[in-house]
């Protein structure tokens, strides 16, 4: 079971990193409406729409202001949604921090994950979200963790620390009684989908310490030049 989940994690990592071309990819251009559309030029400003303490921030080409984003999502992190998070971790990689935004785009997912074992995400209060947080993932996700799985024990480190701030930082929208629930108790349900994310976290760090996987899954990543479009430094 482990092989077949792993190796299911890895082909979905792998497929959409094909499309790239064999040169450094510096930035990352998608669209997630409502919520993100990249600029259309190197130099432009993408149109965010995550918060209004957020937007202008998360809009500029200044690291500065990106890092001024991420300092204020630290200070008060119980509200920020996990849209939020994915943005920062774009905009993050697009200034050039890229180990920066490998944390945080672990942050978004997770926190998600978390949330969608504990709320009804394809209630019509949280559909529009779901959606969302698909579409970043299969679009922003293979760039990020193009970088990421550069270095296994970097990006292993990294998925860790995420998953300790997810667990350290509850999303309070979890437990407001007006969020549509899954069914049992929230506390109980936002425990367990920690427990669950542990063991992915887990299995995965096992599968990767396993010098063959390690070397077939580097083998696959210079097969498609995924070293020259994201292990560049």
């Amino acid at each position: 079971m482990l092989i077949k989940r792993s190796a299911a994690i890895i082909a979905i990592l792998l497929f959409p990193w094909c499309a790239f071309a064999a040169e450094p990819v510096r930035h990352i251009g998608i669209y997630v409406d409502p919520f993100y559309r990249s600029a259309r030029t190197p130099d432009g400003r993408p149109q965010v729409g995550v918060g209004q303490q957020y937007n202008e921030l998360l809009a500029s080409n200044k690291r500065e202001d990106i890092l001024a984003a991420r300092d204020l999502i630290v200070a008060q992190p119980k509200l920020v949604t996990p849209m939020t998070l994915m943005v920062l971790a774009i905009r993050l990689y697009d200034v050039g921090l890229r180990d920066e935004a490998v944390f945080w785009f672990y942050v978004a997912k997770d926190r998600y994950i978390v949330m969608s074992e504990v709320l009804n995400v394809k209630s019509p209060q949280l559909a529009q979200a779901d959606e969302a947080m698909r579409n970043f993932s299969t679009l922003a996700g293979p760039f990020i963790n193009g970088y990421a799985f550069c270095d296994f024990a970097k990006q292993s480190a990294a998925l860790a620390k995420a998953l300790a701030w997810v667990e350290s930082n509850p999303y309070e929208v979890m437990f407001m009684t007006a969020a549509p629930s899954m069914p049992g108790d929230r506390a109980a349900n936002a425990k367990r989908a920690i427990a669950n994310a542990k063991e992915r976290v887990a299995k995965e760090r096992t599968f990767f310490a396993d010098a063959k996987n390690a070397a077939e899954f580097s083998a696959s990543c210079k097969e498609n030049d995924l070293d020259a479009k994201f292990c560049w430094k």
